[in-house]
């Protein structure tokens, strides 16, 4: 498989009987997936590169869900060849079930199953203020109390100028995202919820299971909204039992 802008594959291993696409958290990158493929060797590992971060740093980021899903859509279908899965965490929670149902409606391959990560189902509505209306110092604020984001960001002006265009992208194609009800999906969930996650309770998360036909799991780890970098080894574990 030719590698694309989209698509990272750090450790090939064609001799995987599955792929997994993992989807960043708002302002996050490909490289939140670094190391995740020695740490599941049973699957090929492609971190998705999306506009606006990291190599992608001169694009503009997606601001509206569905027109961030079908062009991602375009790009995994190629990749479909073999049985997939999609990882996403926060955000890209939210954007890996939206990217399912966009495969469903094209009629191509489906994931094998969705690992949804410290984000509220979609059919609940939004608990805290929305940040796309906020100024930057309300703005920057509400990302310390997230946590998250490096200390050092907020410490050099330089690297917010350069950032938080793509924070402000993510958070509006967040926050103005509304729920369209269509058919639940034919594959198994596995959630995870981090137990101190103030953001997003382990309920909340548990309520995917109405999106689903095949059942849902939900797992909780010690740890606030990024439990996945507290508690990577941990999670990883719990994956790669699942995947195996």
């Amino acid at each position: 498989m030719k590698p694309n802008t989209w698509m990272s594959c750090p450790v090939p291993n064609p001799s995987a009987t599955m792929r997994l696409f993992c989807l960043p958290f708002a302002g996050g990158g490909a490289s939140a997936y670094r190391g995740w493929g020695q740490a599941l060797p049973t699957v090929e590992l492609y971190p998705v590169r999306l506009p606006g971060r990291e190599a992608r740093l001169g694009e503009s980021a997606f601001t509206v869900m569905r027109d961030l899903v079908e062009s991602l859509a375009d790009e995994i279908v190629p990749y479909a060849d073999k049985p997939f899965a999609l990882f996403g965490h926060s955000m890209g929670a939210l954007v890996s079930f939206e990217l399912a149902r966009a495969l469903r409606r094209r009629g191509a391959r489906p994931p094998a199953m969705l690992f949804l990560s410290a984000h509220r189902a979609p059919h609940l509505p939004l608990r805290r203020l929305p940040l796309a209306g906020m100024n930057d110092a309300e703005f920057l604020e509400a990302l310390r109390r997230f946590g998250g984001t490096p200390p050092e960001v907020f410490a050099h002006q330089e690297l917010l100028d350069i950032v938080l265009p793509t924070l402000r992208a993510d958070f509006t194609l967040c926050d103005g995202y509304r729920h369209v009800p269509e058919a639940p999906l034919d594959c198994p969930f596995i959630l995870y919820a981090g137990r101190q996650d103030s953001e997003v309770s382990p309920a909340e998360v548990e309520a995917w299971g109405e999106h689903t036909t095949q059942g849902a799991r939900l797992r909780l780890f010690p740890g606030d909204h990024f439990f996945l970098h507290s508690n990577r080894d941990l999670l990883l574990r719990a994956m790669a039992s699942v995947l195996a």
